[in-house]
């Protein structure tokens, strides 16, 4: 008789995680949202800048309902598209990616690469996730990147931004833009950019754009005067505790900077700095929890006074 009420619990426990997993894998990672910030880093006369944050898609061909919502997203007008990487969560991911993408040609936009813009996700058990950042060795089988980087260049318009920097005029406002390779995998060339933003023209406004936010990437960033920083790769935690946030951020950034809007110092410094928890997730672990996929709207706008 005194076992019953364990033999409850168990069976209670059991349940509950059954219906996690049941939302986690079926549900909940099919809720995508987009999250609405402004920014107030322009001058004080100067149009907004809508900027739509995409990052981590991981596509793979058959995901049509990502593709199609993706695809919607043009009608929110973005100014600048900013892409942090992990478009491609399959060697024929391109496929999907031109679906969803499609409506952006002819809008402004920047990227840089991820892992899964490199070399193909690999099976490996989701547990190690727990167990801290994931190990940086490149996986054997390449990606086409060269067949990626040219749809984005060649057809939608859109500048690579892997370890150089680049100069746009938005709706009025001189934007000099720099970023860098692969920063999980050490691609990062931090020491290149200095002499490449040095010849860009004075601007009225600076992004630094990564795909994973390393300390060492955003205390650089900040340095070389970035007004705001984008990133992805971190997937908000992917699987959050609710009320309490992420666990983990796949990378040395403090886990509850994980998602969102919040803010980098460096050295007396302060920078917005906007951290996408992103749209997908690896073939090979299909679940968020307390986490669903997004993108960012950020309405940049003038300071006060």
């Amino acid at each position: 008789m005194g076992s019953r009420p364990g033999l409850a619990a168990l069976g209670a426990l059991a349940g509950a995680g059954a219906a996690a997993a049941v939302w986690g894998i079926g549900i909940e990672r099919h809720l995508f949202t987009v999250r609405h910030h402004t920014v107030r880093v322009l001058d004080p006369d100067a149009l907004p800048i809508r900027i739509l944050h995409l990052s981590d898609a991981h596509m793979a061909p058959w995901q049509h309902r990502k593709q199609e919502w993706i695809a919607k997203l043009a009608s929110l007008r973005p100014d600048l598209i900013v892409n942090t990487g992990d478009n491609l969560g399959h060697r024929e991911g391109l496929e999907g990616i031109r679906r969803a993408f499609a409506p952006f040609r002819g809008v402004p936009g920047i990227f840089v690469h991820g892992s899964n813009d490199l070399w193909e996700p690999a099976p490996r058990n989701p547990l190690r996730y727990l167990l801290g950042p994931s190990d940086g060795t490149p996986r054997v089988e390449r990606l086409d990147t060269d067949a990626l980087d040219g749809y984005l260049t060649d057809e939608l318009g859109w500048s690579g931004l892997n370890n150089t920097a680049t100069t746009l005029d938005i709706r009025g406002t001189r934007v000099n833009l720099f970023g860098v390779n692969d920063p999980h995998h050490r691609l990062d060339e931090l020491d290149a950019l200095p002499p490449l933003i040095s010849e860009l023209p004075t601007p009225a406004l600076t992004l630094g754009v990564t795909h994973a936010p390393y300390r060492r990437v955003l205390d650089t960033f900040t340095d070389l005067g970035a007004d705001a920083i984008f990133a992805g790769h971190t997937h908000g935690g992917q699987v959050r505790v609710p009320f309490y946030g992420a666990l983990l951020s796949n990378c040395d950034l403090p886990p509850k900077q994980a998602r969102g809007l919040s803010a980098w110092t460096h050295d007396g410094r302060t920078v917005p700095l906007n951290v996408s928890a992103g749209l997908g997730h690896s073939i090979y672990s299909p679940v968020r929890f307390a986490c669903p996929p997004e993108v960012s709207l950020l309405t940049l706008a003038p300071r006060h006074g």
